[in-house]
């Protein structure tokens, strides 16, 4: 297991599935998409759209298409 990231910072959440542990499964509050006090994922950083994340049970770190915010936009 991983350590977690010196970066990881408890006020910059995201309310992300993490695709290793899969923890939110059977929370009756992610699944009604709301935030949930338990199943949040550290923020490390992001570039446009794309968010670098690290899950506070597991420490696995993924990257995650947000498809929200600034990015993919070409010219013209």
């Amino acid at each position: 297991m991983l350590p977690l990231d010196p970066t990881a910072d408890i006020g910059r959440r995201a309310w992300v599935p993490c695709p290793s542990c899969q923890d939110h499964q059977g929370c009756g509050t992610c699944l009604a998409g709301r935030t949930c006090a338990d199943h949040w994922r550290y923020l490390l950083s992001n570039k446009g759209s794309v968010l670098h994340l690290q899950c506070p049970n597991c420490t696995h770190l993924w990257a995650w298409q947000s498809g929200f915010g600034a990015g993919g936009r070409t010219d013209g």
